[in-house]
């Protein structure tokens, strides 16, 4: 028996990986976060299937449905939204499997930074304008962010910036971010990307915080900080550069 951590992708039913798909409907007890996990997703699952909505469980509630499948012989598909690599709490889970001697496998999805580049239509990598994307969030009633971790640092590099669990927050976001992005840096607020009601806001440091306020935008989304936004007079990459050696070496 395996628990499988399968990323259930950033919120369109489709955008799961074949593997996490075929994990999932073979899978006879589905564990689930019903807020945030797309509910066509449990159609895939195998009838008379066991399915659990972890929305209002606590940690440990959580994984004594993993080890009571376990006891049974029964393998276990524990959807997380997005990738679980990012902001899904499955290392906590992790560890308490590894004391019960519950193995587990991951399968990786399309993460929300992905799939709100693809609604803007933007890479987020662009030659001489920005290479280096950071991932983060802000620190409010969650966990505090470790020390060196604060967006003032990490804004240093100027580097494109997607924050997650930030949007509540977007008055102090900018406030911290505007000294080193400067208040005419393009920024992206992106909810519910994939989704059918997907809703896109657009502007700089300048006034993105009042375009968010106004659309009452307070979660599920992501914010997209950086040049790399609206940059239009940037080199071409090398990869498909006519100056490019392409003789294979031996």
């Amino acid at each position: 028996m395996t628990v499988r951590f399968i990323g259930a992708g950033p919120g369109a039913a489709d955008l799961i990986t074949v593997r996490g798909l075929r994990a999932l409907q073979a899978a006879p007890v589905c564990l689930y976060a019903g807020s945030l996990v797309p509910r066509d997703l449990l159609a895939d699952c195998p009838p008379g299937a066991r399915l659990v909505d972890t929305a209002d469980l606590t940690l440990d509630e959580i994984i004594a449905e993993m080890t009571a499948a376990h006891e049974a012989g029964l393998d276990v598909a524990r959807l997380h939204s997005g990738d679980p690599s990012l902001f899904s709490a499955v290392a906590e889970q992790m560890r308490r499997l590894d004391a019960h001697g519950v193995p587990y496998e991951v399968i990786p999805g399309v993460p929300a930074f992905a799939a709100a580049a693809a609604a803007l239509g933007r890479e987020l990598t662009v030659p001489e304008v920005s290479q280096t994307i950071i991932l983060t969030r802000t620190s409010a009633r969650a966990t505090a962010m470790p020390p060196g971790e604060d967006l003032a640092t990490l804004s240093a590099s100027r580097a494109t910036m997607v924050l997650h669990l930030a949007v509540q927050r977007i008055g102090a976001v900018v406030a911290e971010l505007l000294p080193a992005y400067g208040a005419d840096c393009p920024v992206a607020v992106v909810a519910r990307a994939s989704r059918d009601d997907e809703e896109i806001i657009r502007g700089t440091l300048d006034d993105i915080a009042d375009r968010v306020v106004a659309a009452g935008i307070k979660r599920t989304a992501v914010i997209v900080v950086g040049r790399a936004l609206a940059a239009q007079k940037f080199r071409d990459s090398h990869l498909y550069s006519a100056e490019r050696d392409r003789a294979c070496s031996s």
